[in-house]
């Protein structure tokens, strides 16, 4: 496994470094995205799918973390899927692989320098809750983070974000209307759920999901979480989408495996594809309704930043 690469800290702060990055990735380009997809493990197919796609390795974008996870190709793709640009990622890094959890989030601000301003956020994971089976999709509506931290801790930048952005409504409703409606029209089953995110890289105990499972959590995973708190920061909307590769420990007489995580999410690739290509559109068009409002209301922030002192959280 190669060295970890380091991103988003040291030298020049971490909004010029993804200022830096962003630069680089829309000069190998001339498409401009406004939506973007993170693909988890065993996932990373859908990117191949894209017309007029120019591919990036992340080990040639400046300062962006490099993937060294099983089923992450470490590529950033940029290209059109039913007529709709976005930007893919195949795969991310993660807390485990000895990243920080600021480095973790680098990816999502670069996207946002791009101009995304909403994102896919997908993932393979542990089903805790028995009404889900294997190969299953599950829409998040919301999410507990057990990682030990957060990933805003530290100075804030205000040019990413608010000091304490708001989480009540991070996983974005209409969004999620969308999906149901399409995977609906697609004759697909598709659940809902709250994700369970804790650092790994070993995977749960039964004990441990007995506990997730009495505090309310349907998904457990390893990634996700950082980047939807980033999101949240930086403005974007999120919709996420899990897919269930595995019954989490206990609930299956059997162990865990990698291999198992990856070749469910072969399995499924085909109704991924065509949920994710279903919704491409209406999110687009979503972001062209609202593109006015949200303009006034970043004027708006900017002015009443410029105006008040920062105030407190909580203490």
């Amino acid at each position: 496994m190669s060295a970890v690469k380091k991103s988003g800290t040291g030298g020049a702060s971490a909004f010029m470094q993804a200022e830096q990055a962003a630069r680089y990735v829309l000069g190998r380009t001339r498409l401009r995205p406004r939506v973007a997809i993170v693909l988890g493990s065993g996932l990373g197919a859908f990117a191949d799918q894209l017309s007029e796609a120019s591919a990036i390795e992340y080990r040639k974008i400046p300062h962006f973390p490099i993937s060294t996870a099983i089923g992450h190709a470490g590529r950033l793709v940029i290209g059109k899927v039913n007529g709709v640009t976005v930007a893919a990622m195949q795969g991310r890094v993660h807390f485990y692989e000895g990243y920080s959890l600021e480095q973790v989030i680098f990816p999502m601000r670069v996207l946002a320098r791009l101009g995304i301003r909403a994102t896919v956020l997908t993932n393979a994971a542990g089903g805790i809750s028995r009404e889900y089976t294997q190969g299953c999709l599950v829409l998040l509506r919301d999410h507990i983070n057990l990682q030990g931290s957060n990933p805003l801790i530290g100075p804030n930048d205000d040019r990413f974000g608010v000091r304490f952005p708001d989480l009540t409504q991070v996983y974005w409703k209409p969004y999620r209307e969308f999906a149901r409606e399409e995977a609906q029209r697609l004759g697909m089953q598709l659940f809902e759920g709250v994700y369970a995110a804790l650092s790994g890289p070993s995977y749960e105990t039964p004990a441990e999901i007995r506990y997730l499972r009495a505090i309310g959590a349907d998904l457990v995973g390893m990634s996700t979480v950082p980047e939807v708190i980033a999101a949240a920061h930086l403005g974007v909307r999120v919709l996420g989408i899990s897919c269930v590769t595995n019954m989490a420990a206990g609930i299956l007489d059997q162990p865990i495996t990698t291999e198992e995580v990856i070749e469910t999410g072969e399995r499924v690739k085909g109704q991924f594809a065509a949920l994710l290509s279903a919704i491409m559109p209406r999110i687009d068009a979503d972001l062209a309704a609202s593109a006015p409002q949200d303009d006034l209301k970043k004027l708006s922030r900017a002015k009443s930043a410029a105006a008040k002192p920062p105030r407190g959280g909580r203490h």
